[in-house]
């Protein structure tokens, strides 16, 4: 079972945090779109991440997205 990690963060520490992961998931949400299109999009450059396909780039994407989702949720969830 994965271990459980309690951190304290500042805001501005959490916003950077947080921009970071949205950074990463996006990157590999266009990599994913990339491979199923095998074209760049018009006007848009990014790095295309190194993976086997567009579904292990989606899987991938899908997990930051979770981890923003969890930490937004106990962002939230506190008075």
């Amino acid at each position: 079972m994965a271990r459980i990690h309690h951190l304290k963060l500042d805001n501005l520490d959490r916003g950077q945090l947080l921009d970071g992961l949205e950074a990463r998931a996006e990157s590999w949400e266009k990599t994913a779109d990339y491979l199923r299109a095998d074209e760049m999009p018009d006007g848009e450059f990014f790095l295309i991440e190194e993976c086997s396909d567009a579904q292990e780039a989606d899987a991938i994407a899908t997990h930051y997205r979770s981890i923003i989702g969890k930490i937004r949720k106990q962002v939230e969830a506190q008075p």
